[in-house]
């Protein structure tokens, strides 16, 4: 006879997905059922059938086809099909014949899998649990976010990242200095954000010259996935908003400014972050803001968190500066003149902070603390650092808090970083390389005809068309506009000297050529470094890749790998002044200035292209000058004046301002230019001073507190030395079907086996796949590649994976031990924290899902505490499917007491989590809100805004953890037999 009756309910063990079955008709040989929900039939052989009948016990709750559902209390048979009766929602006593269960019915939850014979492999649950154990610790570590990218540990951009991205909605400008790693704060903030769940989409404007950069940027630092977005690819949406296409969205400055309609559909997006890199480029004065001003307030505007990244914050002046500013905080920043106030003030607390080392050895330092210290704790606290009676460790807990609160209270710390190379140290030695060349007779000539003809500066900037004092600066393009014609004129790189010096330093293989090295060359003009490259190539033979502004975002990018590559790239890169923003060139140590930029901070954004983080050689700085030229003049005015080659001194752009107009009248009188040199030291030292005592000594020591900043490298580096990491991923490879093969120095080879899942980040059925470590250092010292971390996308795909479906909550395995008699039952049950809320709370840093373990024997004994997970472990033995399921049936009864009996056991445990997570927030946040509140007395950046999402931000949390439930997550049933049999 067969088992199989019309009406009764089925489910597939292999297709569990196609939901519940109906059997539709058997006979001896047969059966069909019919999978309404997922519109399926099936056929099967009634002797091998993988099916399993679906049976629901007292205390199971059910759903009718109508919608409506109960909780059973009993059930009958009648002719092979069963009655179930029990109390609905009302409390009403109803009955509900199998045939009327609703068809969508999931069994997706462990208890009903296991219930209905449905178990996984003995090895992904053991994965399960240990998942969860590994993802409640890392997602309470205080380095989330920050030990994936591929980055050195550099502990200002770290504390930056912190100090940012636990703010809420965090609106700062990166000021730092060139060469110190904005982007990479940038990208840190961003990551930490989107992993806690503190943002979800963000927009990222930068200049078009480095959409690609960023592109590569954030994908092989951050390995996230950015969509690239121009107008072809948003025409490709068709009437769609483009924005919407993506989570995190790229675009160019350019393409966006200048489209109304697209910057229409930005602000329509609902983005949670936006990021604007050279933010200075944002023209605004009092008079009006240019179209990308507009276009960025108008953004900033719907969106909670903004990101502004500038090496010169004050390169347009400071009303520029405070437009910026104002940006971030259109309430405290609306105030002008009230602004150039505050920035007086600077230097008495700067003058404070550094009295406060002094402190209490020289008791006439207290004088200016007590100017700044003005409110009740600050006075306590300097108090006791003067107290003779208070310990040494007394008195240093109080200097550093003072400094702390000082710092916290003035001036723009809140909203701008800046770090200066001086302040961060270990860059390298710059060098520089002084070349005098005479002048060719074509630019001779034209420039004695200026010095004795006061009238022929007009004629020439009308013939040429060129500004006042480019035209004096940059001879040979005014010998191209006066030339233009080819039948009538040599190409300037015919007669322009500079062209054989170059190629002559290029084959010097002695101490003072480039032979063998790489050389990064700039040029003001684009048509000199198109001419260069080509006096190159016809001259000397050697391809010289050029960027400029002309070229396509793909041909810069060409032309700038060309010259990256070691073995068969390029030696020389020819760069217009576009070359000196953004890009990164740190592995070169030779610049070729070719000719001199007129602002101060261009040339220092020039030299940033090499002079960077992660530079291992002096910079090498080479200037071909021309003996008594306009160009050797500027050049001595950036050398004698300010120093300019020597190091970033962050007040180029006050010297311009104060000079820059009677700097152009000198560049042909030598007399006048001593004076204007002589005037430019004088400033220049007074200027260094009031800076080292002012706002910028101020806002370096608050960009990198280092007690902090040591915190937060060392939290990562706990988690680059975890070594539980290597035996996950072992584990996790094995059960989700990745071959892992050891290819010697610590690397390993990834690639999809045979019977891999599908849709796992970087492996793909037929391809190769990619190398790996778990080492930082071997991670960044090759591109190719890649670091394993537990904020790799494949690992947060493989628990993500987990957490989130059915894979490895139910098993069942044999345990043969001589001292446990054959035939007893066994249940380890894991449940975890349920604790519904918006991932915008990041509840997990207080509460993650947590994981609680019962283990219990037949009788209902408790034996979690007497037998650990891994010990038990250790002992099992796997069992085919077909025979698990028939010890489930036979142990059926047993089972549901078990499970009744472990959720009883569970519940003991939760509310001391409760208690511990309710103990955790309260310490962070009671004291962040008071830190807040009493800084809010004394600093107008902090905004009221901040404070009340705060306080909501606690009372949700609160809210969130109260409500707090366990739910039954994955359940191993454990059969002893004997060790011998």
């Amino acid at each position: 006879m067969s088992d199989f009756s019309p009406g009764q309910r089925w489910i597939s063990d292999g297709e569990a997905e196609l939901g519940l079955g109906t059997v539709l008709n058997c006979d001896t040989r047969s059966v069909t059922i019919l999978f309404s929900a997922s519109q399926e039939t099936r056929t099967y052989n009634t002797r091998q059938a993988p099916l399993t009948r679906v049976m629901f016990g007292s205390g199971d709750r059910i759903q009718s086809a109508d919608g409506w559902q109960m909780i059973v209390d009993d059930s009958q048979t009648s002719n092979g099909l069963i009655t179930y009766s029990g109390e609905d929602s009302q409390g009403q006593r109803r009955e509900l014949p199998e045939a009327k269960l609703a068809d969508t019915m999931q069994f997706d939850q462990a208890r009903d899998r296991l219930l209905t014979g449905q178990v996984d492999r003995n090895d992904w649950f053991d994965l399960r649990f240990r998942t969860l154990h590994h993802h409640q610790r890392i997602e309470q570590h205080s380095a989330l976010g920050f030990a994936g990218p591929r980055i050195d540990l550099v502990p200002h951009q770290l504390y930056i990242a912190d100090e940012v991205a636990r703010r809420h909605a965090p609106r700062v400008l990166l000021a730092d200095e060139v060469g110190l790693g904005k982007t990479i704060e940038a990208g840190l903030i961003l990551h930490r954000l989107l992993l806690t769940g503190r943002a979800e989409r963000a927009l990222i404007l930068v200049p078009d010259s480095l959409t690609h950069q960023w592109l590569v940027e954030l994908l092989r630092r951050f390995s996230l996935n950015v969509t690239l977005l121009d107008e072809t690819q948003s025409q490709a949406h068709g009437s769609a908003n483009p924005f919407e296409s993506a989570q995190l969205v790229l675009a160019s400055q350019g393409w966006l400014f200048a489209n109304t309609h697209r910057q229409e559909q930005a602000q329509a997006s609902h983005f949670d972050l936006l990021i604007v890199d050279e933010a200075h480029h944002l023209d605004w004065s009092s008079e009006g803001s240019g179209p990308g001003y507009q276009c960025v307030e108008q953004l900033a505007r719907d969106i909670p968190s903004l990101l502004l990244l500038t090496a010169t914050p004050e390169q347009m002046g400071i009303e520029s500066h405070f437009a910026r500013l104002r940006l971030l905080d259109p309430e405290r920043y609306h105030d002008l003149a009230r602004f150039k106030d505050e920035e007086r003030h600077y230097g008495e607390v700067a003058s404070a902070i550094e009295a406060l080392e002094a402190l209490p050895a020289t008791p006439d330092a207290r004088v200016h603390v007590e100017a700044v210290a003005d409110d009740r704790d600050s006075q306590a606290l300097l108090a006791t650092l003067c107290n003779p009676e208070a310990s040494a460790d007394q008195q240093d807990a109080a200097r550093d808090q003072l400094r702390d609160a000082l710092l916290d209270r003035h001036g723009t710390g809140r909203v701008m970083f800046r770090n200066s190379r001086r302040h961060v140290g270990g860059f390298p030695e710059r060098r520089l390389h002084l070349d005098a060349l005479a002048l060719p007779s074509a630019y001779r000539r034209m420039q004695r005809r200026l010095e004795r003809d006061d009238d022929y500066l007009d004629e020439l900037l009308i013939e040429t068309g060129m500004d006042h004092p480019d035209v004096l600066i940059y001879p040979d393009a005014a010998y191209r506009e006066l030339s233009n014609d080819p039948l009538h004129g040599e190409p300037w790189w015919h007669i322009d000297p500079r062209v054989n010096w170059l190629l002559e330093k290029l084959s010097d293989d002695s101490d003072a050529g480039f032979a063998n090295d790489k050389v990064l060359v700039i040029a003001h003009h684009r048509d000199t470094a198109e001419g260069l490259a080509e006096g190159l190539r016809v001259l000397g033979g050697y391809h010289a890749p050029v960027f400029h502004e002309g070229l396509s975002l793909v041909e810069r990018d060409r032309a700038a790998a060309a010259f990256a590559d070691e073995e068969d790239g390029c030696q020389v890169l020819v760069c217009s002044e576009i070359g000196s923003e953004g890009r990164n060139f740190q592995f070169c140590r030779h610049l070729v200035m070719f000719d001199m930029p007129q602002h101060p901070d261009q040339l220092e954004q020039r030299i940033g292209r090499l002079d960077r983080i992660g530079q291992r050689h002096a910079i090498e700085m080479h200037v071909p000058t021309f003996t008594g030229s306009p160009g050797e003049r500027l050049m001595r005015w950036y050398h004698e004046g300010m120093d300019a080659f020597s190091a970033p001194h962050g007040i180029g752009s006050d010297l311009f301002d104060a000079f820059g107009d009677a700097l152009a009248d000198a560049l042909l009188d030598d007399e006048m230019l001593d004076e204007i040199i002589t005037e430019t030291r004088e400033l220049f030292v007074a200027k260094l001073a009031e800076r080292d005592a002012g706002r910028n000594r101020l806002l370096e020591l608050n960009a990198c507190r280092p007690v902090r900043a040591r915190q937060v490298v060392e939290a990562v580096r706990e988690l680059d030395d975890d070594s539980a990491l290597p035996r996950y991923v072992e584990r996790a490879l094995d059960v989700f079907g990745v071959d892992s093969q050891e290819i010697g120095n610590g690397l390993l080879h990834l690639q999809p086996g045979q019977h891999m899942l599908d849709g796992l980040p970087g492996l793909v059925k037929g391809e190769e796949g990619f190398s790996a470590t778990f080492d930082r250092h071997k991670a960044l010292a090759r591109d190719d590649i890649q670091r394993l971390s537990w904020e790799h996308p494949l690992l947060r795909e493989m628990m993500g994976r987990i957490i989130d479906g059915t894979m490895g909550n139910t098993a069942l395995a044999l345990l043969g031990h001589p001292a446990i008699p054959s035939g007893r039952l066994m249940t380890e049950l894991v449940f975890r924290t349920h604790c519904p809320a918006p991932t915008s709370l990041h509840l997990n840093r207080f509460l993650p899902p947590t994981a609680v373990r019962v283990l219990l024997d037949e009788s209902g004994a408790n034996l979690t505490d007497k037998i650990s997970f891994t010990g038990l472990g250790k002992n099992l033995q796997k069992v085919n499917k077909s025979l698990a399921r028939d010890l489930i049936k036979r142990h059926h009864d047993a089972l549901r007491g078990l499970l009744r009996q472990g959720e009883g056991e569970a519940e003991r445990e939760l509310p001391s989590i409760v208690e511990a997570a309710e103990a955790r927030m309260r310490t962070q946040l009671d004291a962040e809100l008071a830190r807040l509140a009493a800084l809010a007395e004394h600093n107008p950046s902090v905004r009221n805004e901040e404070l009340d999402a705060l306080k909501k931000e606690r009372q949700a949390l609160s809210d969130a953890i109260e409500n707090t439930r366990l739910r039954l997550d994955a359940v191993r049933v454990i059969i002893t037999v004997d060790p011998n049999a």
